[in-house]
């Protein structure tokens, strides 16, 4: 922090809280604040807004809340505790999680009965470890209900856009049943009616509105927190990134914001909340602390560009401590780089062609390492495990054409829709015989064909000898329901066979700002940092390096922004 830039501003601006970001974090800290009748500011590096909320799949992992109950799932906080002290093991921090869930459930409650935030539960979606202790098959998951984009009048064209690989022709899908209503749109009448009712829909939005209006997923929730914010009349600044905070008397009490080209000082009496999105796109950092990016940049994020460590920095530089010692500095996520019909380049996340039958991964000695249908970070850790000393750590995903035309993978369609296109780019990789597809991909052809005959010796069956793929209950949820006798597993046969490379990609970080149960930055001594808030991915995860549930971001994101939101009102206790 620098007086010169502090005492340059050029204008100012007046406030109770200023929030640092447009996504879950923020824009939930902002709606509680304001909601508590605070004057809140929220600002945005990006000229969209969202954040990494906009782009994800908009699932939030909050135990005990009233959508379980609703379903006849009663847990106690006992049950989710026993779980989160397993997974974060001695990185466990009790009292940041038991704040966790106690106001998660709150949080929810909150922003469903006083905002424009809706959320289904599926009755069965398991915890990625729901065989350990404290594990679930359902209740603790919830996604985001799809929003009708007008409702945000002249703002939509604000919100930040899904990730084009997640979408089909621009168009968000929603919930798993949507998913399945396309795969099934050339088997099914009733699917068949249901995709073109949805697909016309889209293209009269698109020649209305310049975009889809159906908003799904991490989109929807965005969509709907901003509307929160805009009921509540809170102003949002795009395009205007925060270049310092202000210090007065030892607390933090604003911060030098740029807009349109002119320095703000924003006076925040309160103070402010850090919620920046984290520093996937910090190559220094990254090299400090991804072990498989030794020099910062052999990784690859599907999230923002701007999300380059802002909070951490500013931060650190009125004391605040960044968390450093957990096992994974990230949610780790496997993913395979494409090139968009624009030239430019497109990172898709791996998430569930890994667990459909008929898939298996293989290192470049043509040897399996995992079983494919664990959760990403879990398979991204067996990559790291797999990889050879100074070797890039890459694994392919392989199938034949059976497999490949009747769930896609990655960034390939499923039948009907055509795969030159990934064809000619490199992107996909084809050979009429697993020789000839491992000369493609770069691939040890003998492992490879002893490693699909060993495979295919028990796959017939059902079982899968070595990993057990489809042993678990995540396995099953992410496999074809409707292939037996395992969801997971089927024989890779019938040529051309077809490869994918993926490589490391992340989710969010998870090395953050240290904070109290309040969501207060603290210093390197574990002392409050008065006026500092984090939330997001600018705080430290409470997870301890692992991943637990689909939503472990979004859910604590959500709660943490809740809490700094009252705690800054002062409408909770320290």
């Amino acid at each position: 922090m620098t007086d010169g830039v502090r005492d340059g501003a050029d204008t100012t601006y007046e406030c109770d809280a200023l929030v640092v970001g447009s996504g879950a974090a923020g824009m939930s800290a902002a709606v509680t604040a304001g909601h508590n009748g605070l004057n809140v500011l929220i600002v945005e590096k990006e000229p969209h807004f969202g954040g990494t909320t906009a782009r994800s799949g908009g699932w939030l992992w909050i135990p005990g809340t009233s959508l379980a109950r609703a379903w006849g799932i009663k847990e106690s906080p006992d049950e989710a505790r026993t779980y989160l002290r397993h997974e974060a093991g001695n990185s466990f921090d009790a009292a940041r999680v038991d704040a966790f869930l106690t106001a998660g459930p709150e949080a929810v409650d909150f922003f469903t009965s006083q905002t424009a935030l809706r959320f289904d539960m599926p009755l069965v979606f398991p915890d990625y470890h729901a065989e350990a202790p404290g594990g679930t098959q359902g209740g603790r998951s919830m996604v985001t209900r799809p929003f009708d984009g007008r409702e945000l009048g002249p703002h939509i064209k604000n919100l930040g856009a899904p990730l084009p690989e997640l979408t089909v022709f621009g168009m968000m899908l929603g919930s798993g049943k949507e998913i399945i209503h396309f795969m099934r749109a050339t088997k099914s009448l009733t699917s068949a009616v249901y995709v073109a009712k949805r697909l016309s829909r889209h293209l009269m939005d698109v020649m209305r509105y310049g975009r889809g209006m159906t908003l799904t997923n991490g989109n929807a929730l965005a969509g709907r927190l901003a509307k929160s914010a805009f009921d509540l009349k809170i102003p949002l600044w795009l395009s205007s990134p925060v270049r310092e905070l202000i210090v007065e008397n030892g607390a933090v009490r604003g911060a030098v914001v740029e807009r349109e080209g002119r320095l703000v000082r924003v006076h925040a009496r309160r103070g402010v909340v850090l919620a920046c999105g984290g520093f996937p796109h910090d190559v220094a950092r990254r090299k400090a602390m991804f072990p498989h990016a030794p020099d910062g940049t052999q990784h690859y994020s599907p999230g923002p560009t701007g999300n380059t460590g802002d909070g951490l920095r500013m931060a650190e530089a009125v004391g605040g401590r960044v968390e450093d010692t957990l096992p994974n500095a990230a949610a780790w996520v496997p993913v395979s780089v494409t090139k968009r019909k624009d030239g430019t380049s497109g990172v898709m996340p791996h998430f569930i062609d890994r667990a459909k039958p008929g898939v298996i991964a293989v290192m470049r000695d043509g040897v399996r390492f995992a079983n494919e249908g664990n959760s990403y970070h879990d398979f991204v850790q067996d990559m790291m495990k797999a990889a050879k000393p100074g070797e890039e750590i890459a694994a392919f995903l392989i199938c034949d054409h059976r497999t490949l035309r009747k769930y896609g993978l990655g960034c390939v369609p499923p039948f009907p829709m055509p795969i030159g296109r990934h064809l000619s780019t490199g992107y996909l990789m084809r050979g009429a015989t697993l020789a000839e597809l491992a000369a493609k991909a770069g691939i040890d052809a003998r492992g490879l064909e002893a490693t699909v005959t060993q495979f295919n010796a028990s796959a017939a069956s059902g079982q899968d000898t070595a990993f057990g793929k489809g042993s678990r209950a995540y396995n099953r949820f992410q496999g074809d329901a409707l292939h037996g006798p395992n969801p997971c597993v089927a024989p890779i046969e019938n040529g051309p066979f077809y490869a994918i490379r993926m490589v490391i990609g992340d989710l969010g970080t998870y090395a953050g700002i240290r904070t109290d149960a309040s969501a207060r930055a603290l210093d390197g001594n574990g002392r409050v940092v008065e006026g500092l808030y984090a939330a997001g991915n600018d705080m430290a995860s409470i997870m301890g390096g692992n991943y637990p549930g689909a939503g472990i971001t979004l859910g604590p994101a959500l709660t943490f922004g809740y809490i700094a939101g009252r705690h800054i009102a002062g409408a909770s206790k320290p």
